[in-house]
């Protein structure tokens, strides 16, 4: 019998669409469960940010724009049949990789880049998200096997290892380490563990698991479950018993479910490793056999809940008219609409400002922060009549060593990010009498439509880490550090500690 041969032209098609894909839906089981988790929520706070997520995906994938700002570094697993004849002139990897450039650049969706290369000196951007991370295996068929993941950094930053004692406790070591990851990786999400092998190999095994499907409440039900699959349910019901919630604000759900891999190990050796995807958890399975480009699944949007954003549990504020004497009445926890102006501004922008300032240069010209907020956001592009892309938070964290040079050189009034603050900024923001805002991690694209303007007015040639203004209108963000200093994601931390 006459084989196929893989085409390659077929491969980058593939890729490309497999990305642009990911980009606006999120995989039927994700939304399954993200929609119960929404309905068991008893935690306001945590309840309007899944509502968020779940309203921003419907959104996504009706406009077919991202998700999430953050379009992800690009994970591929590939299994490649020994039989496979193919019809190339690029090597697998080289194919890949330009349909990782074709889905960032394509006009219709552009996807935002945000690899650099040189990665301990220049950090300059590739401008196309390539490379790719690939992870290649040879196995038995005349087929080739891809799963296609875009990974956000926000969860990734947070990924964990350690090399336990053989006879050590993973689920003592997993259940003390969770909370040291915070909320920067966009809970409620899931958690994938690799136990075993070496310290690569455990990395890669936690990464694996992410790309499973999500099963806890069948595995919940089986009769005779394996040992894994009970560490599984004990572990998925320990973490939730933590109370970190939707985004670390409180709350019954803060994974979906627990994934573990495992491989064996050197007898004196026992390495874990744990990897968190976030509430923007991206990945598609498929296969090629020579017949032509991947075909992709339909997507069946009654899946999605009914949900409209409730506007009437926010209050609004009118930012051309706020003062911090005003801000003094804000108690953590509050939901909040902001119109008005605010000027944007994330790591290379922040960094560059304190070369300035140190220098003596003062602000890049146009751009004036007093009595305005400070948003944390790398946007997508536009398209088409947009005013702006998708355009949510990055983590705040990151920002902190910048803190009291922007309090002290700039007159800002607070920030806007997403995650906790450490506890010097928290003092810092009390100081200046400021405040710092949430907005929801995993909400880009409903985000951006309460953005109604928005110019470039420093740093262009940075492209993502671009300063720009934005004209907002009814932009919901969730008070998290107010004017005393009081810190919801410590509250919420304390009271972890003190119940575990």
């Amino acid at each position: 019998m006459l084989k196929m041969k893989i085409k390659q032209q077929h491969v980058i098609e593939s890729i490309s669409n497999a990305l642009q894909y990911i980009s606006y839906y999120h995989a039927p089981d994700f939304i399954q469960a993200m929609a119960s988790a929404y309905e068991k929520e008893t935690h306001q706070s945590a309840k309007n940010a899944i509502a968020q997520i779940l309203i921003n995906s419907k959104m996504a994938a009706l406009g077919q724009r991202p998700m999430c700002q953050d379009t992800g570094i690009v994970n591929i697993f590939v299994e490649v049949g020994m039989d496979i004849t193919w019809d190339a002139e690029l090597s697998l990897e080289d194919m890949i990789n330009e349909g990782v450039r074709r889905a960032y650049t394509d006009p219709e969706n552009p996807l935002r880049a945000s690899i650099v290369k040189d990665p301990l000196f220049s950090r300059e951007n590739t401008r196309d998200n390539t490379p790719a991370i690939i992870n290649m295996k040879v196995v038995k068929g005349d087929k080739v096997n891809f799963i296609v993941a875009a990974k956000g950094c926000g969860s990734e930053n947070k990924a964990k290892f350690a090399v336990l004692q053989p006879n050590d406790s993973l689920i003592d070591w997993v259940l003390r380490t969770v909370p040291t990851m915070g909320a920067g990786w966009c809970p409620p999400g899931l958690i994938g563990i690799g136990v075993g092998g070496t310290a690569e190999k455990a990395m890669l095994l936690a990464k694996q698991s992410l790309m499973d499907q999500i099963d806890i409440t069948e595995i919940a039900q089986k009769s005779n479950p394996t040992n894994i699959e009970k560490l599984r349910l004990d572990l998925f019901n320990k973490i939730n018993d933590l109370g970190i919630g939707a985004q670390g604000l409180g709350g019954v759900t803060t994974v979906m479910d627990v994934k573990i891999k495992d491989y064996p190990t050197h007898a004196a050796s026992q390495p874990v490793a744990m990897i968190p995807n976030c509430a923007a958890t991206r990945h598609i399975h498929f296969s090629m056999d020579g017949s032509g480009v991947a075909e992709l699944p339909d997507v069946d949007m009654s899946i999605y809940p009914d949900l409209e954003m409730d506007y009437s549990k926010y209050k609004s504020i009118d930012l051309s008219t706020l003062t911090r004497e005003k801000m003094s009445d804000w108690n953590i926890g509050d939901t909040l609409l902001l119109t008005g102006t605010i000027i944007t501004g994330r790591d290379s922008a922040h960094k560059r400002l304190k070369q300035m300032l140190d220098n003596g240069e003062g602000l890049p010209t146009g751009v004036d922060f007093n009595n305005k907020f400070i948003y944390y956001v790398g946007p997508v592009d536009a398209v088409g009549d947009e005013v702006i892309g998708p355009a949510g938070p990055t983590t705040a964290t990151r920002m902190d060593c910048f803190s009291d040079m922007m309090f002290e050189n700039t007159g800002i009034l607070g920030m806007i990010g997403k995650a906790e603050r450490g506890q010097a900024t928290t003092q810092s923001i009390k100081k200046h009498k400021a405040s710092y805002l949430i907005a929801v991690g995993g909400a880009a694209y409903l985000i951006s439509k309460s953005i109604k303007k928005a110019k470039k007015i420093a740093f262009e040639e940075m492209g993502m880490e671009a300063i720009y203004e934005f004209e907002v209108e009814n932009m919901p963000v969730t008070v998290a550090v107010n004017a005393q200093g009081d810190n919801i994601h410590v509250i919420f931390k304390n009271l972890l500690e003190k119940n575990s």
